[in-house]
């Protein structure tokens, strides 16, 4: 076994693990910005790219959530100029959900969760949607536990306060719960 096939090997049995955490990560980060398996392609292949390069296995989850928070990132910068970006998500909603009213719950999260610091909104993601633990979520963000708590803790307080400016009063859980549901 030459040493490329001994890394991609390595590679895969430690992606493994984390491939349904980070595919339902990826689809909710990139909900109605760009297809989800895209972006989980395009991430797995640029970090197995450069999986030698990293030297401690327990950073190698930040920095593949690092490619695709990049990724979105620089696909988000090029749809500015398109003027169509809210209406193909709400419609992308609308078909999943099969339910105008959800849809609109989950659109409002989405804004409301554009309007938190990055960190937090990852944060978000990580725990309430793709399911990462608390110890996963310090690890991949370089930080304590305790500042990942307080940080997902703040960010559900942010969006709270967000939400309540919308006048349907759906609770926070039963948003995330909603987006939860139709994803990957």
């Amino acid at each position: 076994m030459d040493n490329s096939s001994k890394i991609n090997t390595e590679f895969l049995n430690w992606y493994e693990n984390h491939h349904h955490q980070f595919v339902k990560y990826c689809s909710s980060h990139a909900f109605g910005i760009m297809e989800t398996e895209d972006l989980v392609q395009e991430s797995i292949l640029a970090c197995l790219e450069n999986y030698a390069k990293v030297q401690d296995p327990e950073k190698l989850l930040g920095y593949l959530i690092g490619i695709a928070n990049n990724k979105v990132r620089n696909k988000k910068r090029r749809l500015k100029f398109k003027g169509n970006w809210d209406e193909q998500a709400f419609e992308k909603l609308k078909a999943r959900t099969q339910d105008p009213e959800m849809a609109l719950d989950i659109q409002y999260l989405l804004k409301a969760m554009d309007q938190l610091p990055a960190k937090q909104k990852q944060a978000i993601l990580m725990f309430e949607i793709s399911g990462f633990s608390i110890r996963e979520i310090s690890k991949a963000q370089e930080s304590t536990e305790s500042a990942t708590k307080t940080r997902i803790s703040r960010g559900r307080k942010r969006l709270k306060e967000i939400l309540s400016e919308d006048t349907r009063k759906v609770s926070l859980a039963n948003r995330l719960a909603a987006f939860a549901s139709i994803l990957f």
